[in-house]
């Protein structure tokens, strides 16, 4: 088996072009930009729970890293910098086919969105990827989940739902045919952060919240609401409706996209002032937005979502996206079943 500190040379090491001191030290040296607030994050990928055990390399390499990218979109933060931190069975050690692959999607991840890899750990384990991502933003412009107003619209980037549907496609669960199936691998397999949305919106001032869609759009959402103790109503009819289009099983298909996750689009809130700005600024970065609904004008109901029809009536809808830890306070036998192998990395607080 190649040596730890082999592998890291052969693999791990690549020139960087904005950092003082990068890997080969016991620790990096990086300058931030002069008048820039540091932006940090971190996610984790488990093997068996975040992704299968037959996934491409290259293409979980490049995911490893873009769901770290997808968190500085949200905070509409530039990142700069990221460590890796590798725990590899021998068997994964022992295939240096396998690590090249890895390796080289995630450093196509890095060069995309301008990062420096300066660092990071490996070890002998069950397979995990843990990355600690860096980036910058200017003084006050930061995304937060926080910032929502009574009255401010509520948007999303992109087709949510996707991603899921593309699991539902690998676990036998629903058959999907051509093109339907390629788009929904893809979502699923090599997300695309909306970074350059991320950054507009915080540099513009456009955006008064915002979290990216990694456990599922009502969830996530849900998250906006409690931060910033405000309410709102989602209306289904606005949704974008690929899911559905992809899917004959409607009730699939609407879970796959209200609870699906593992979307990395962007979810965030704006003054009804700025409509029009939003609405330009998709045709700028030929990025569907679409306005799905309203955080409420009325106060003392913190936190509550209202998912309605057409008609304006209330939907009941129970599941709302996914959490590691479910399992743990339900009734359900400590051997159950997981419900999906590849489910979105936590947020970091």
């Amino acid at each position: 088996m190649p040596s730890e500190f082999s592998l890291i040379a052969r693999h791990f090491t690549r020139p960087t072009h904005h950092t003082v001191l990068g890997v080969g030290d016991d620790g990096a040296i990086a300058q931030p930009s002069p008048g820039m607030e540091l932006i940090m994050s971190t996610d984790m990928l488990v093997g068996g729970t975040h992704f299968l055990a037959d996934t491409d390399p290259t293409a979980l390499g490049w995911k490893a890293l873009a769901v770290n990218v997808s968190d500085l979109a949200a905070m509409g933060a530039q990142p700069r910098w990221a460590v890796l931190a590798a725990a590899l069975p021998r068997t994964v050690a022992n295939n240096e086919a396998w690590i090249a692959a890895f390796a080289d999607g995630f450093f196509k991840c890095a060069s995309r969105y301008g990062i420096d890899i300066i660092g990071g750990d490996t070890t002998c384990g069950p397979l995990n990827f843990c990355v600690t991502i860096f980036g910058e933003a200017a003084p006050g412009r930061a995304l937060r989940r926080s910032g929502a107003q009574p009255g401010d619209e509520i948007w999303v980037s992109g087709t949510p739902g996707r991603a899921a549907l593309g699991l539902a496609h690998l676990q036998g669960r629903y058959t999907l045919n051509e093109p339907a199936r390629s788009d929904c691998l893809d979502a699923l397999l090599r997300p695309q952060p909306r970074l350059e949305l991320g950054t507009t919106l915080a540099q513009r001032g456009l955006a008064t919240a915002a979290i990216d869609v990694s456990d599922g759009l009502l969830a996530d959402l849900g998250h906006i609401l409690e931060s910033s103790f405000v309410a709102a109503s989602i209306d289904f009819a606005c949704l974008p409706n690929t899911a559905m289009e992809y899917c004959r099983n409607a009730e699939l298909a609407q879970d796959c996209l209200l609870a699906g996750g593992d979307d990395y689009e962007l979810l965030f809130t704006a003054p009804a002032a700025r409509h029009a700005e939003i609405a330009a600024l998709a045709a700028l970065l030929n990025l569907p937005l679409h306005c799905i609904g309203r955080i409420a004008t009325e106060t003392g109901k913190s936190g509550r979502l209202n998912l309605l029809d057409g008609a304006g009536k209330i939907i009941e809808y129970v599941q709302h996206g996914y959490d590691h830890f479910a399992d743990l306070t339900s009734d359900a036998p400590s051997d159950a079943p997981s419900p999906s192998a590849s489910t979105p990395p936590e947020r970091s607080p």
